[in-house]
């Protein structure tokens, strides 16, 4: 089958014969007729197959043959994962589209805004983006979706992997509801295909080989080496088999910058790209590996989606992935157009169980090499092929609501931090806590006042204590003598003619009337009359004469 008989317009053909294709590959064959059709679409085919041009010939076919887009507006959407996937799209849809009146932009975070901004003015008729920076775009009214036809979710295993899933559904949900919806990944595995089917409806399912297979013209094996020797045994290989251009592939950011010191140290060129790279940093590593001036690449699984280099011989995992469907990823970026390439693992001995997490995915034991002054110290146990069929993960349960446990605060009843069972003053049925005994009425006084001895409360420097009474006595009404009159210390200290006041006796030095067991008044006297005041001692009044 050639690409005419797909259904395609001359500009575009011409255009796909200018790039050197003249036989399309099985997931185009299907593909691109379904989706010229008008109907949703879900295809899965491996890493390398051609499924970016399985949507953006039929994309452009169909677009050319619309309405001219207006200011702010777009025809096609296509939302990726990652920037450098978002970059190799759009370059696509440029290449085929390059004889059609046909518009196109890209946006992707990482970089300034407003260029993005003032080209999407005039609308464009493609627009690949990554979900994050087109809600920004639509949250500043840049861009509009009132003219909408198509939008395709690329790698949509992996942008639902990555988190995605709230963003997708908040640029749904602004989105005209009647457009043709297309999925296009490589893997798809029970639980994303029952969500990918919520978001489009009634769609084709395409499926040209078995899921999570790797391709037939990748020469996979791997070394057992022991862990601090893996990039000393990485470089002995790039130089023995004078490789002119590598993929590398760590599981970390770090160990992405540390490879490629060491690298560079053993004069061997080599460039990072991962997520904490701004985004020239890695246009400007991607340029230099196409163009040879960087023979190694190392790169982590999530900036690795989108790095589309043809007749890339070797792919390196210097770390083997946590999940096992990333490696299908990994090596699928060599291997591809037919080309015979090569995919090596540097494995050690605390990489056994990802190792046959990957072979029991791939329904292949991988063949063992040595290289001569690396044999491992800590052996690597031989591979036995589990054939048994992997089990979806179980959704989890919804979590029901639980009861107050021992040191969380309950809200419903003011319980503390004590369950009910051990604190009696809070029952669960009684609903408010009981109320408190009432406290003892004090004794009158013995003339039958009141108010007498009462006691106050107050805060000073930080601790508490009781004031007491101020050492007024109450004033007689039958004698006017100079010592009946004005304030009265009961804490033993005299008057004028040397005897003491108060109940007679003379009490032992203290802290004063209220500071202390002294009972003893600190503050200076004053003349001022205290007729018709009531004492405010603590201590029983002195008989009245």
């Amino acid at each position: 089958m050639s690409f005419t008989s797909l259904g395609l317009s001359e500009p575009i053909l011409k255009a796909i014969e200018a790039q050197g294709y003249d036989k399309p590959s099985p997931i185009q064959e299907k593909a691109v007729p379904a989706v010229l059709t008008g109907k949703d679409v879900m295809a899965a085919a491996q890493t390398g197959t051609g499924k970016t041009a399985g949507f953006t010939l039929p994309i452009l076919e169909l677009l050319s043959k619309g309405p001219r887009v207006r200011q702010n507006q777009v025809r096609a959407l296509v939302l990726t994962p990652t920037r450098e996937l978002a970059a190799q799209v759009n370059g696509s849809v440029v290449k085929y589209g390059i004889n059609l009146p046909l518009t196109s932009s890209v946006v992707f975070g990482g970089v300034k805004i407003n260029p993005q901004m003032q080209k999407l003015r005039k609308g464009s008729d493609v627009l690949v983006a990554t979900p994050g920076r087109l809600l920004d775009l639509y949250n500043q009214n840049a861009v509009r979706f009132d003219q909408l036809e198509i939008l395709v979710l690329d790698e949509a295993d992996r942008m639902l992997d990555m988190g995605f899933i709230r963003d997708i559904r908040k640029i749904l949900a602004f989105l005209p509801k009647k457009r043709q919806n297309l999925l296009f990944s490589a893997t798809f595995s029970d639980d994303i295909r029952s969500l990918a089917k919520g978001l489009v409806n009634n769609p084709v399912e395409i499926s040209v080989s078995p899921a999570n297979s790797t391709a037939k013209t990748v020469e996979q094996s791997i070394y057992p080496v022991d862990k601090k020797k893996k990039s000393p045994m990485l470089a002995k290989l790039i130089k023995d088999n004078d490789w002119r251009q590598v993929l590398v592939f760590s599981k970390t950011k770090h160990g992405a910058n540390k490879l490629a010191r060491f690298l560079d140290e053993q004069g061997i060129t080599a460039a990072p790209i991962h997520g904490n790279k701004s985004q020239g940093a890695r246009t400007k590593a991607l340029e230099n590996f196409k163009t040879g001036e960087v023979r190694v690449l190392v790169a982590t699984d999530i900036a690795a989606r989108g790095i589309d280099i043809p007749q890339l011989p070797q792919v390196v995992n210097f770390d083997l992935p946590h999940v096992s469907e990333d490696y299908v990823h990994r090596i699928g970026r060599t291997g591809r157009a037919g080309e015979v390439d090569k995919a090596i693992s540097l494995v050690c001995a605390d990489e056994v169980g990802e190792l046959f997490g990957i072979e029991r995915l791939i329904h292949q034991v991988l063949e063992r090499r040595e290289l001569e002054g690396f044999s491992p110290v800590n052996k690597l146990p031989e591979s036995r092929l589990d054939t048994r069929p992997i089990k979806p993960k179980k959704p989890k349960k919804a979590k029901q609501p639980r009861e107050h446990v021992d040191g969380q605060r309950s809200g419903d009843n003011a319980r503390g931090y004590k369950p009910a069972g051990k604190n009696k003053r809070h029952l669960p049925a009684t609903g408010s806590a009981p109320k408190r005994k009432p406290t003892r009425a004090r004794k009158p006084a013995e003339n039958g006042s009141t108010a007498v001895g009462e006691e106050k409360s107050v805060r000073n420097n930080g601790s508490n204590f009781k004031r007491g009474n101020t050492g007024r006595k109450p004033a007689s009404n039958q004698s006017n003598s100079p010592s009946h009159s004005g304030l009265q210390s009961h804490s033993g200290s005299k008057n004028n003619q040397g005897k003491p006041t108060g109940s007679g006796k003379v009490k032992k030095p203290g802290y004063g009337g209220s500071y202390g067991p002294g009972k003893s008044s600190n503050r200076p006297s004053t003349n001022k009359p205290t007729a018709n005041k009531p004492s405010r001692s603590r201590s029983k009044p002195a008989p009245q004469k």
